[in-house]
C-alpha cells in the first residue's frame, strides 16, 4: 500500500492558494478541471517534497473546488485519505472480512471507497490500469456515504 493524497474542499481557488502557496511555501505540482464533474484538482507538494512528488514518490494536498457554491459544515471540506493498493479486489474482499462496510465497491476495477470507524473517507486506487470488472464487484450498489 502506498499513501497519495490528503483532499481538502476549498471554497476560493485564489484565496487558497494564496494561503498554501504563497504564504505556506507549498507549491503546485499538477492540475486537473472536469467539465463534466464541476471540479478542479490541484495538487500540491511541500518544498522538501517537490523532487519525490514528480517521481510520484512523496504524498500530496489536493485543493478540491467544486464549481458550484456548497457551505461545508461539520468537517465536509475534509475529503478522504487515498492508498493505492496492488489489486484493489483482494484489497476490498480483506476490509469486507474484516467487517469493513465497502462503501463504494471497485466496480470499475479502479477505485473504491470505505470509512474508518472514526468516519474518515478512504479512497482506495489501483495500481496501473484498472482491472476487468469483476462480480461480485460489478453489481454491487454503494452503502451509505463516502
Amino acid at each position: 500500500m502506498e499513501y497519495l493524497h490528503t483532499m481538502v474542499r476549498v471554497a476560493d481557488i485564489d484565496t487558497s492558494l494564496a494561503f498554501y502557496c504563497d504564504a505556506l511555501g507549498l507549491e503546485e505540482m499538477h492540475r486537473h478541471e472536469s467539465e463534466q464533474g464541476r471540479f478542479t484538482l490541484i495538487f500540491l507538494a511541500a518544498p522538501g517534497d517537490v523532487e519525490r512528488a514528480r517521481a510520484h514518490k512523496s504524498p500530496l494536498l489536493e485543493l478540491t473546488y467544486n464549481w458550484d457554491p456548497e457551505t461545508y459544515t461539520g468537517g465536509r471540506n475534509f475529503g478522504h485519505l487515498a492508498f493505492r493498493v496492488d489489486d484493489i479486489y483482494a484489497t476490498c474482499e480483506r476490509l469486507q472480512q474484516a467487517g469493513v462496510v465497502i462503501n463504494r465497491p471497485p466496480r470499475d476495477g479502479h477505485m473504491a471507497f470505505v470509512r474508518s470507524p472514526d468516519g474518515i473517507s478512504i479512497e482506495l486506487l489501483q495500481r496501473g490500469p484498472a482491472l476487468a470488472p469483476r462480480a461480485p464487484w460489478s453489481s454491487m450498489e454503494n452503502t451509505g456515504s463516502w
